[in-house]
């Protein structure tokens, strides 16, 4: 089943508006403090922006992160499993995607997102936290990690595992630019 409306973290901008919140207090310049406190504004009227572009049904056509973040099952999946959810950051990163149908096709329609995008959505997903919690989530994959970094079942990024290829296809979506 589809919600209407996607899940969302409440903390989707946290790791940006902290961290400039954090500079502001450190800077020593006027013009410093400034920039910082600028930059949080910028922030802050993002996360506004971006719910308000949410509600746009446009948004939400052949749009693989509304039915990844709209879609129950897939949500419960995400939430169960940090290494799943892991797995789709992983997915969206360095990928292009179509919706598995003739005019997106025809007209090669697609969908991809930067890392930190993809990051934002797996947050979103699970409805806590915001990209930084799982961007770059795939260096602590490699088998030169000391063994308290590596996470079993975590993925490179562009890594597409045969279980999110699957729940995409069921979703109606494809991965276009595997070989």
């Amino acid at each position: 089943m589809t919600n209407p409306v996607p899940s969302t973290s409440p903390a989707h901008y946290h790791f940006a508006i902290e961290s400039a919140r954090r500079r502001s207090l450190d800077a020593t310049e006027l013009e410093a403090v400034q920039s910082h406190l600028h930059t949080v504004q910028y922030y802050e009227q993002a996360s506004k922006d971006k719910a308000m572009q949410e509600q746009d049904p446009k948004w939400r056509e052949n749009n693989l992160e509304y039915d990844l973040r709209s879609t129950d099952w897939i949500l419960d999946k995400a939430r169960a499993s940090e290494v799943y959810a892991q797995n789709i950051y992983a997915a969206l990163c360095n990928n292009d995607f179509q919706r598995n149908d003739v005019m997106p096709i025809l007209k090669n329609e697609t969908w991809s997102c930067s890392w930190r995008h993809a990051g934002g959505v797996v947050a979103d997903m699970i409805g806590k936290g915001d990209y930084m919690d799982w961007y770059c989530s795939g260096s602590r994959s490699g088998p030169a990690l000391r063994t308290e970094d590596y996470i079993t079942g975590y993925v490179n990024e562009s890594t597409v595992t045969d279980e999110v290829l699957e729940d995409l296809f069921k979703l109606g979506w494809i991965v276009s630019s595997l070989d």
